[in-house]
C-alpha cells in the first residue's frame, strides 16, 4: 500500500468526483479510486468536506445525493445555462409526475393503489417510462390475490432531483375537505 498526503488526495477526489458518470459514496471512492493507498475514511470524507467548502459560492458545487457526491452547477446559473443546452428536457405529461409523486411519497404502492388516489387508470406507458428511466423499481408483490407488483423510487430518482434522501421531499399541501352538501 502506497502512502497519499492531504495535497495528493485531495486534487485526486476533486479530479474523480468532476469525471465521474454517476455519484461516487465515501465507500466507492476508498473501494475503488484509492485501493492502492493506506487512507482512513475519515481522512477521505475530511477532504471531500474541504472541496465543498472550496466550490461554495461558485459557477459550480460539490453536492450529496442520494448515491453519493457529484459536482453540478449551482442552482443560481441553471436558467442562464439552460440556453447552451440543444437537448430539450423532456417534458412529462401531468399523469406521469402524479404517479411518480404518489410513488415517492406512498412507497410501496401497487398500481392499483396508484388508480385508487388519482380516480383513473395508470397506463402501462407511464410505468414503462419510470422503470425505464430508473426512477422506480419493483421491490417486491403486494400479499393479496394476484399478488400485484410494489413500486418504490430509487436512488437515480433522488439523484436526478438533487435529494439525498426521501426525507428532503417537500410536505404535501392539505387538500381541502370537500362537502357533498356544498353547491
Amino acid at each position: 500500500m502506497k502512502l497519499i498526503s492531504d495535497e495528493q488526495l485531495k486534487p485526486l477526489l476533486e479530479a474523480a468526483l468532476f469525471v465521474a458518470e454517476s455519484p461516487l459514496s465515501l465507500k466507492d471512492i476508498k473501494e475503488s479510486l484509492l485501493i492502492n493507498y493506506k487512507v482512513s475514511s475519515k481522512r477521505i470524507k475530511l477532504a471531500v468536506e474541504q472541496l465543498q467548502q472550496d466550490y461554495q459560492n461558485r459557477g459550480v458545487e460539490l453536492v450529496k445525493v442520494a448515491r453519493g457526491y457529484r459536482f453540478q452547477t449551482a442552482q443560481t446559473h441553471s436558467e442562464d445555462l439552460a440556453g447552451l443546452f440543444k437537448e430539450r428536457t423532456p417534458r412529462y405529461s401531468r399523469a406521469l409526475l402524479e404517479t411518480l409523486a404518489l410513488i415517492a411519497y406512498k412507497q410501496p404502492i401497487t398500481r392499483g393503489e396508484i388508480e385508487d388516489v388519482r380516480g383513473v387508470a395508470v397506463s402501462s406507458y407511464i410505468i414503462k417510462t419510470l422503470l425505464e428511466r430508473n426512477w422506480v423499481k419493483i421491490v417486491g408483490q403486494k400479499e393479496v390475490p394476484g399478488r400485484p407488483a410494489l413500486y418504490a423510487t430509487t436512488g437515480e430518482f433522488l439523484d436526478y432531483f438533487s435529494l439525498a434522501s426521501l426525507a428532503q421531499l417537500p410536505e404535501l399541501m392539505p387538500l381541502p375537505e370537500l362537502s357533498l352538501t356544498e353547491s
